[in-house]
């Protein structure tokens, strides 16, 4: 059984913790901050060392998915850094693929293949990626079959893996089959879902990153 001076420290502790939680909060009012939970951040919000924001439906996908949507947290490390996507709204049980890209709408530019983003039964899924997502992120190439010069991707898209999925659903007026684009690992994707256009084209999300 507790000792009585075990109890008394117990006490004293939670004691300590809710009156240290009432000094902040009372501390924060006092210089005028208002606290601002992660449901109400806007489309590029920082948390501390993390920055998130929207991926917002392509051109034709709101009047098909009335509720498609997702959210991006990517947080940066000492060596690279990790990018958490979520996404809502979509075809029950639908496979999708994300990439970082150069332009967020077409033509799309140089873009980088990242991962699958699987739909549940409910519409909904996550991914979680490690490596460069941050104003440093870039490709080259010196020479070989293609050459450029260095080109940043500050960019993401999002691609329905199956091209019927987005025909069957109406996603493309007056298409008479799908559109097959080279978007996924087989190079046979559907079209756009989502992508980051509500940032410039020249300053998209990942250059607001900083390692």
């Amino acid at each position: 059984m507790p000792s009585i001076k075990h109890l008394h420290r117990h006490a004293l502790a939670r004691t300590t913790a809710a009156l240290g939680a009432t000094a902040v909060v009372a501390a924060a009012v006092s210089v005028g901050l208002t606290p601002v939970s992660a449901s109400a951040a806007g489309p590029g919000t920082r948390h501390d060392a993390s920055f998130s924001f929207n991926l917002v439906p392509s051109p034709n996908i709101a009047a098909c998915l009335p509720k498609a949507g997702g959210r991006v947290t990517i947080t940066p490390g000492k060596l690279n850094d990790i990018m958490k996507v979520s996404i809502h709204g979509m075809p029950a049980n639908a496979g999708f693929d994300l990439f970082v890209i150069q332009q967020p709408l077409a033509p799309f530019g140089v873009s980088w293949y990242q991962t699958d983003v699987n739909a549940s039964q409910y519409g909904s899924g996550s991914a979680t990626v490690q490596g460069v997502f941050d104003v440093e992120t870039f490709s080259v190439s010196p020479g070989g079959t293609t050459t450029f010069s260095p080109t940043h991707q500050y960019h993401l898209g999002l691609w329905f893996n199956n091209p019927s999925t987005p025909f069957n659903l109406g996603c493309e007026p007056g298409a008479t089959a799908p559109t097959v684009t080279p978007f996924n690992g087989e190079q046979d994707a559907g079209v756009q879902v989502l992508n980051t256009s509500e940032f410039p084209v020249g300053a998209g999300p990942l250059s607001h990153v900083q390692r």
